[in-house]
């Protein structure tokens, strides 16, 4: 009898989109193959820890108490990139990578160590070999020894040199110039190679304040978490109850504001009347850069008149012809308090779609870094003259003995970077295409699956005849069981077109970032309006998505139909939805200002100590901001889950709602099932009092 008893009988549910769920399913064991695969090949120590010239890991192995890679001659390439990377850009600029136990805390030259016993001894530990009594230029021409060592300090691992300044002189070691063995150098020469170092190493001292200041406050941070909870469950609850207060309010307010408006333009208007050069027009005035010179201008005082008084009229005629839409939308945030209410556990469902989507990121990021990091290392020859073999593959066990030695005696083979030619490294960047598209496929369906399971708890509440007797016992846990039994492939077949549309925005990211030089102005333009189309066509399949999650959830049809039933009711009904979207967003907006301003502020005078209640209380600070804007991001993650919920709630109730109004005539066999707040508004009523069914 009516649609009360259609929508939510199991005996008429079967599984929808089965292909697409077997697809999906196809897609996963292929994803979890693809993990097996990346982490049998990966070795994630590749991007922890350092690399010397034989590809040998320091801090690791053999290797376990050096742990930092000292560079043997920095001014040879002085790059940022070569300095993390490990590579050089030509054949005859290289250098060794040596791993060490401790950076170098003084600087010595080759020539100056070697006189002295004591520097000597300290000198050989950053040797690649013990040189012995070989002569100075042996050593040099063999590269067992560097030509000179500069005071450094570790950072990732790393020895950079530790640059000062005296004054305006860059310094190193407190000298401002140093030997490099070939010449007097000085220390702004390391600068090229430095640059980028020291404001890392810079970051590094402020990251470790950073975190000394959250050991010292992640107590007080939780408290203001727990506070902005509170705070987001009390403004729920005050929907309920002032929802019609805060929207008339607001519509009142934005018409004031209006009218100070145009009433601070005529006084301006007024008072321009006798001043000077105020009456020629814009357009004798021309284009001026100073745009200040235009409010000393009467005529522009009097286009903000005009523009204003149109814009409040446009306003109040919207209100007159809108008020009684306004109404239901006021009545369904209501009753959506009421169904929240009746469904509590649903607000803290977020957390259980949160800590699905860190499992699919988790994952996705450590296939993403077993992927990355499962190339093998590949050698090359490296010569500072001129060679034939010049950056050919090499192999370093029997290199001394090869026909490349023996042609340049002076090369060496050292690592230059991860590659490999087997069949699985040929095919590494489609695993890492997978990985992504899998990630996004995977993220959308755990989202698709928190809206529908949502969506069919609150619909339930709806189409319940006796609130909420004739609820399940429930709800929440018997919608994500009807969602995963009957529509894993509906929710996988929604994710899959979103998913596709993302990842061919991030082609077009990728491809807008090696265009970046070009000089081809059509095809930025031309790449510019794909950006643009799919990021809009992203939004669309978003906003269809969510609307056909609550269709399949309500009536358990396939997604197509659902989304192209839901498509054509919302059309059918286009002012009501865009007046009750527009008034839900602007109100759950004011709700989230309200909370992270409250809990900003009491997090503001708490932590900066500047008031005298929290003196004594507040923990000392290096940054005191810092656990301030933890509170206030954390505090807006908290609104947004709980009013995820809420904004959910309205949707799905109002697709309920305009269904409700199209299925049924408030007969005795098709009565309404809305709210009597609800009917008053629309001024509908039932014949008589719906029987238990």
């Amino acid at each position: 009898s009516g649609v009360a008893t259609d929508c939510f009988s199991l005996l008429h549910r079967g599984c929808t989109d089965i292909i697409c769920c077997i697809f999906f399913i196809v897609a996963i064991v292929g994803y979890v193959a693809v993990g097996i695969l990346a982490w049998t090949h990966g070795d994630p120590r590749k991007v922890i820890y350092p690399t010397d010239s034989l590809g040998q890991y320091c801090g690791q192995g053999k290797l376990e108490k050096k742990p930092l890679l000292f560079y043997f001659n920095m001014m040879k390439c002085a790059s940022p990139m070569v300095l993390l990377e490990f590579q050089c850009p030509t054949p005859q600029c290289f250098f060794f990578f040596l791993c060490v136990e401790k950076c170098p805390d003084r600087t010595l030259t080759l020539v100056t160590a070697i006189a002295k016993p004591e520097d000597w001894k300290y000198y050989k530990s950053y040797c690649r070999e013990d040189p012995g009594n070989k002569p100075m230029t042996e050593i040099l021409q063999k590269k067992l020894c560097p030509a000179y060592l500069i005071s450094s300090k570790p950072f990732l691992q790393r020895c950079f040199p530790s640059l000062g300044k005296k004054g305006e002189v860059i310094t190193v070691g407190d000298q401002d110039k140093f030997n490099d063995g070939e010449k007097i150098r000085d220390a702004k020469d390391l600068v090229a190679g430095m640059k980028n170092a020291t404001v890392v190493m810079e970051g590094r001292q402020v990251a470790m304040k950073i975190f000394e200041d959250y050991t010292k406050s992640w107590y007080w941070i939780l408290i203001c978490l727990l506070i902005a909870v509170v705070l987001s469950l009390i403004f729920i609850v005050l929907l309920r109850y002032l929802a019609g207060i805060m929207v008339w309010v607001m519509i009142l307010m934005v018409i004031a504001v209006v009218a100070c408006g145009i009433a601070y333009s005529s006084i301006k208007y007024v008072n321009l009347k006798d001043t000077a050069g105020s009456n020629i027009t814009l357009q004798q005035l021309g284009f001026q850069p100073d745009f200040s010179v235009y409010l000393h201008i009467r005529q522009t005082w009097l286009a903000f008149i005009i523009i204003l008084a149109i814009l409040e009229v446009i306003i109040i005629i919207i209100l007159i012809f809108l008020r009684n839409r306004i109404r239901i939308a006021v009545e369904l945030m209501k009753e959506a308090s009421r169904a929240v209410g009746y469904v509590m556990s649903s607000l803290f469902y977020p957390i259980f779609t949160f800590f699905l989507l860190t499992i699919v990121i988790a994952y996705w990021g450590i296939t993403a870094v077993f992927l990355s990091t499962s190339s093998e290392p590949v050698y090359k020859v490296f010569n500072e003259t001129d060679c034939p073999h010049g950056r050919q593959t090499c192999e370093p066990e029997n290199f001394t003995i090869s026909a490349m030695k023996t042609d340049c005696p002076r090369s060496e083979c050292l690592f230059a970077f991860y590659g490999g030619e087997t069949p699985y490294h040929k095919y590494l960047i489609f695993f890492q295409f997978y990985n992504v598209f899998l990630f996004f496929w995977c993220a959308n369906f755990v989202t698709a699956l928190g809206q529908m399971t949502l969506a069919g708890a609150f619909a339930s509440y709806y189409w319940a005849p006796n609130k909420p007797n004739d609820m399940p016992a429930y709800p929440l846990c018997a919608s994500l069981g009807r969602s995963l039994r009957y529509h894993t492939g509906s929710l996988a077949f929604g994710s899959l077109i979103l998913a596709i549309v993302q990842i061919i925005r991030v082609l077009l990211e990728y491809i807008d970032h090696k265009l970046k030089g070009a000089e081809n102005k059509f095809a930025k333009f031309l790449l510019c309006c794909l950006k643009c189309c799919f990021w809009c066509l992203e939004k669309f399949i978003k906003f269809i998505n969510r609307n056909a999650y609550i269709m399949v959830a309500i009536y358990g049809k396939n997604f197509c139909r659902s989304a192209r039933d839901a498509f054509f009711l919302l059309m059918r009904n286009v002012i009501r939805v865009v007046v009750l979207d527009k008034v839900t967003d602007f109100i759950l907006f004011l709700g989230k200002l309200l909370i992270v301003g409250l809990v900003g502020i009491f997090a503001f005078f708490f932590f900066s100590g500047q008031t005298d209640a929290f003196k004594d209380a507040a923990p000392s600070l290096h940054y005191y901001w810092v656990p301030i804007l933890t509170v206030l991001v954390g505090s807006y993650l908290i609104a947004h889950g709980f009013f995820s919920v809420y904004a959910m709630c309205v949707d799905t109730l109002f697709l309920c709602f305009l269904e409700d109004l199209e299925r049924n005539d408030g007969s005795p066999e098709r009565p309404f099932l809305m709210s009597e707040n609800l009917r008053n508004v629309l001024r509908k009523k039932n014949q008589r009092t719906r029987q238990s069914c």
